[in-house]
């Protein structure tokens, strides 16, 4: 049976301090608009101990799509979602919260706004943020190669990025506190890596 989680929406930061990593407990994960690594993406999220999910305006579009619920996500974790101008939920950064944010995946929107200091989304906000609080960020950039073939909703497309994507990825690696990957096993094994540091393990069940 899934576990009811309250509704994040009526969440607000406590106004806590920022400097006890010790404290922190939980993975903060960002979800963009992108299909692509998407279904993979999720499995590893729910794997992941102590999660809450942060959903940009076209994540929400995107994942049902995918058959991801917003409802349906929402009994399984705690979800934020992109509501508010000045993205309120980003404040729990500063509550002693959040050891590690993840973006993933990453539209090429988002990767550039990442990698040019932008935050006017839920994901990019909470990007900036977390570096600024050196906070752990790990990312999944979904255009890294000349050719990408992509899950559309109903068929496989072949996607071709253009230079000031690829250039935009590179960008985005010299970025203080983040790691950027480019598939599902190295998104793995990123966060096993940091489970591995912070002396935690994946949940043995997704449900």
């Amino acid at each position: 049976m899934l576990r009811q989680i309250p509704d994040s929406d009526e969440l607000h930061p406590t106004g806590g301090t920022a400097g006890d990593f010790h404290r922190r407990s939980r993975f903060a994960w960002a979800v963009t608009g992108s299909g692509h690594y998407l279904t993979e993406c999720m499995e590893l999220a729910f794997r992941l101990p102590a999660l809450d999910l942060f959903l940009s305006a076209a994540a929400e579009e995107v994942l049902p799509l995918y058959d991801y619920r917003i409802d349906a996500l929402k009994a399984r974790c705690r979800v934020f979602r992109d509501k508010t101008a000045s993205s309120v939920p980003v404040g729990m950064l500063y509550d002693d919260i959040y050891h590690t944010v993840v973006v993933a995946p990453a539209t090429s929107n988002t990767v550039a706004k990442c990698a040019f200091g932008i935050s006017d989304t839920l994901p990019t906000n909470i990007f900036a943020q977390a570096g600024k609080l050196e906070i752990p960020g790990i990312v999944l950039a979904c255009d890294t190669a000349p050719v990408v073939i992509t899950k559309a909703p109903r068929e496989w497309v072949e996607l071709k990025p253009r230079n000031i994507e690829l250039q935009n990825v590179e960008r985005l690696r010299a970025i203080d506190h983040a790691v950027v990957v480019e598939t599902p096993q190295a998104l793995q094994e990123a966060l096993q890596a940091r489970l591995d540091e912070l002396g935690l393990a994946w949940n043995t069940s997704s449900s």
